[in-house]
This record gives structure tokens, C-alpha cells and sequence, in this order.
């Protein structure tokens, strides 16, 4: 089953990437239901064997391309993210203090901590896409404009996937040309 999991996981980074045209340097924030995806109810079947296949199928696709992962925790840490140390530096986050366990922070955030090599826990961030497994609402953590995605993978394991790229805002009303 965690061959699976690794699989869709792969397959739903990879597209979104595509979609979204993701660029060197971006954010793709990451919220995943261990639970969902192992057929519980969220927050209440933690997996961290389902989390780490998630973690250990997308980390290095994004590592490739120089894309920075957000893995969002679980409300009990109130949905912060953890990032690596450069990526909040580079987009200059402050790190609060707190580390994220699978029952307060989430199966997945507590695989990109201990994953990460410098890892740090911030409140907010505006990602350029992202990727919602299991109904996590990932949604607070993407900028303004937010557009939906429809990948070709609709799952991973038993959690719905719902996946997101954003776009600058159009200004300027009807005189105004577009990209």
C-alpha cells in the first residue's frame, strides 16, 4: 500500500509542478491528512508510515527543481508550516517556537522535521501552489488569487486531493493588457 501511496503522491507532485509552472526558488505548500489517507476520519488515524511515503515521494522531486516545500501542521499547532531555515529566510519569515508531533502538528509535519535539515516551524506564508490531501485547508497559505487544479490523480491512498496554483492579480480594468 505504501508503494501506492508513494506512487500518487509522485505522480500529483510532478503534474502540478507542470500545471502550475512552478519555478526555482517558489513555495508549494503541503497539507496531508495521514489519517484520510489511510481511510480514517482526519486527525483521528494518524499514519506515519502513510506520511512518510508522502514526504519521501515528493521531497526529492521538489529538491530537484529547487522548489521549497511548506508542510503545513494540524490546527492543534494552528496550521503553522514547517519549512527548511533558507526557505524562511529567503521569503523572510519569522520562526515561532514550537515542533510538531503526529498528535499535535500532524504525521507529515513532524516527517519534514525530522527530514529537513534545518528545520523551522512559521506561522504564515503566501505559496505559489499547493496541494490539500485529505481536506486539510491549505488554503489560508496560498496567495490572493488562487486557482483550482484538477489533476489527474483524485486521491492518495483514501484521501481526496485537491490541488491549487496561483497567478498575480489582474488590475487595471478594461484598458489594460495581460501576460
Amino acid at each position: 500500500m505504501m508503494k501506492h501511496i508513494q506512487a500518487q503522491a509522485e505522480a500529483a507532485v510532478r503534474e502540478l509542478i507542470e500545471v502550475a509552472g512552478l519555478r526555482r526558488g517558489e513555495i508549494l505548500v503541503v497539507g496531508c491528512s495521514s489519517s484520510e489517507i489511510v481511510g480514517g476520519s482526519i486527525g483521528h488515524a494518524s499514519s506515519t508510515e502513510a506520511a512518510d511515503a508522502v514526504f519521501a515521494a515528493i521531497a526529492p522531486i521538489l529538491a530537484e527543481k529547487g522548489i521549497y516545500l511548506a508542510a503545513q501542521c494540524c490546527e492543534h499547532l494552528n496550521r503553522a508550516l514547517i519549512l527548511e531555515r533558507r526557505a524562511a529566510e529567503a521569503f523572510g519569515l519569522d520562526p515561532v517556537c514550537v515542533v510538531p508531533q503526529p498528535k499535535a502538528g500532524g504525521s507529515f509535519a513532524t516527517a519534514a522535521w525530522r527530514e529537513f535539515s534545518d528545520p523551522v516551524a512559521v506561522e504564515h506564508i503566501r505559496a505559489h501552489a499547493g496541494l490539500d490531501i485529505g481536506g486539510t485547508l491549505i488554503g489560508m497559505h496560498l496567495r490572493e488569487v488562487a486557482v483550482p487544479v484538477r489533476l489527474s490523480v483524485p486521491s492518495i491512498g483514501e484521501a481526496r486531493l485537491l490541488a491549487a496554483r496561483t497567478r498575480p492579480k489582474y488590475i487595471g480594468g478594461i484598458r489594460a493588457r495581460y501576460e
